[in-house]
């Protein structure tokens, strides 16, 4: 299967990989959070070349992840993350709590601490009905609403 046509699998685990399958756009996602906003400031920071880091940013934007508006001074334009954008940082907290468990001997590089109560963000899976914390063992997938049925081959 060819990278484009992963859009078109009935999985929304698999379609998003369009978007983020790769290391620049999840660190240009990073970033962004981090309040980076300019192309230079991306492209010195992560040294990426400007060809690729413009092909990241302008998928982003085609996804409307992240919009292109003119800084508040007008002297250049920046990089800004949308409503969808924002709804993005669960995932990466999630990455972030892996890599601390597996991939971090010496501890968290870096401490996510709530700004009410300094406290630590992590993130977690709740069922929508019970609230109860679920891992993969609590999960049953089920067809939805989204999925077609596959045609028979000699149809």
């Amino acid at each position: 299967m060819r990278y484009e046509e992963l859009a078109d699998v009935p999985c929304s685990i698999t379609r998003p990989l369009v978007i983020f399958g790769d290391r620049w756009t999840l660190l240009i996602l990073k970033y962004s959070f981090a309040g980076v906003r300019r192309f230079n400031a991306f492209q010195s920071t992560m040294g990426i070349s400007r060809s690729r880091l413009r092909d990241r940013l302008d998928r982003l934007i085609d996804h409307e992840i992240l919009v292109k508006r003119p800084a508040a001074d007008g002297a250049y334009e920046e990089y800004r993350l949308t409503e969808k954008g924002h709804a993005i940082y669960p995932i990466l907290m999630a990455i972030r709590d892996w890599g601390d468990t597996y991939m971090a001997p010496d501890g968290p590089p870096v401490e996510y601490r709530h700004r009410g109560c300094e406290g630590e963000a992590h993130a977690h899976l709740t069922c929508d009905h019970c609230a109860a914390e679920v891992t993969a063992r609590d999960i049953d997938p089920q067809a939805g609403p989204g999925i077609t049925p596959r045609r028979e081959l000699d149809d």
